[in-house]
């Protein structure tokens, strides 16, 4: 069985070195080469468009920058970065919800980008079905980064080091806004974490533990209908029985089909990492994964658009765990936690 991507194993490496160099793209390194990523083979193909763009090292490279400046927000303090740490998968930890420029705060909790180039919508609303796409909301948002296009443009193209590598990896003299999304993306797209201990129980190096095992079970019995699959999602959007929060007043995906019927459904969320990306839910409402198997069990709402998954024969509503099986889901989500991912000095801001 194939494990991680062993091309870009050795992309990444060259990549870290040179985040402790200068940023000279002239270093004797073939940064114009292709990438391909070679993946697990029990996880989906990836969505992102290689045909339009190539992946190559210097577009990796350039992302990389890129996602880690400050100059792409309206007073060049908030990068990408500052709300997606990779310590913390690429989330914003702690914080319940987004923050942005001025110390504005925002109405969603900020989602991991860990497996990224895997999905097929972005955004707890599905608002977004291209990674290439994903970057303009964050970025124009007026309680994010709230910049114009144009304004990032001239800042990139009155930096000599940013022409110099953009006309690399892209061949021409004029930066453009879709360039610079695309090389986000690209730099996104290698954001693959494949590693954990739950991924080597896959590859059959490892087993799980008795109560690993144990918990395994029971998120395949009560869980996997929703979070499936090598990433645990299904990209859909369902009703989870949370109560309507009125400081936000984001009724999730009814806010992009303008349909009654999608009013308090959120994207089904992947919980590769989980255990490292508290706050949970779409709103950041719980700080635990101990209050979220509450809410499973105790304290789900009967919302008129709640999921059938959580709907019982006799009528009520709810999954029936006990605590032991609690803990034991619990162990089996801490076996998603990939300590490589978190820690990868490619994934890490350049210097």
């Amino acid at each position: 069985m194939k494990f991680y991507f062993y091309t870009l194993l050795a992309v990444l490496y060259a990549l870290s070195i040179q985040g402790c160099q200068s940023d000279d793209i002239d270093s004797g390194i073939p940064m114009n080469e292709n990438v391909v990523l070679e993946i697990p083979s029990y996880f989906p193909e990836l969505t992102y468009d290689f045909a339009a763009y190539p992946l190559t090292n210097n577009g990796i490279r350039l992302g990389r920058k890129l996602f880690y400046d400050g100059r792409l927000s309206a007073d060049n303090t908030i990068a990408c970065a500052f709300c997606h740490l990779q310590e913390n998968a690429f989330t914003h930890h702690g914080h319940a919800l987004s923050h942005g420029i001025n110390d504005k705060i925002g109405i969603r909790n900020t989602p991991s980008l860990n497996n990224v180039g895997f999905y097929t919508n972005f955004s707890w609303d599905g608002a977004i079905h291209q990674l290439d796409e994903f970057s303009i909301i964050p970025i124009t948002t007026d309680f994010e980064m709230d910049e114009t296009m144009e304004n990032i443009l001239q800042k990139l193209s009155a930096d000599a080091g940013y022409k110099a590598l953009f006309k690399k990896v892209y061949n021409t003299d004029q930066i453009n806004g879709r360039q610079v999304l695309n090389a986000l993306s690209q730099f996104m797209v290698t954001m693959i974490s494949a590693s954990s201990p739950y991924d080597h129980v896959m590859q059959k190096r490892q087993r799980f533990s008795v109560e690993e095992e144990k918990g395994y079970a029971l998120f395949q019995k009560n869980c996997a209908s929703c979070h499936q699959g090598a990433l645990q999602t299904d990209f859909s959007f369902r009703d989870n029985g949370l109560t309507y929060n009125p400081r936000t007043e984001d009724v999730g995906r009814m806010r992009v089909s303008l349909d009654a019927k999608d009013s308090l459904k959120f994207r089904v969320p992947s919980l590769r990492n989980v255990e490292l990306t508290a706050p949970y839910m779409h709103d950041g409402r719980f700080r635990t994964l101990e209050a979220v198997l509450k809410h499973y069990t105790e304290d789900l709402r009967p919302n008129p658009n709640l999921d059938p998954a959580f709907k019982n024969a006799d009528g009520s509503i709810g999954l029936r765990l006990n605590t032991d099986e609690q803990k034991a889901i619990i162990a089996f989500l801490k076996t998603l936690t990939d300590n490589d991912f978190i820690s990868r000095p490619a994934l890490a801001e350049p210097f």
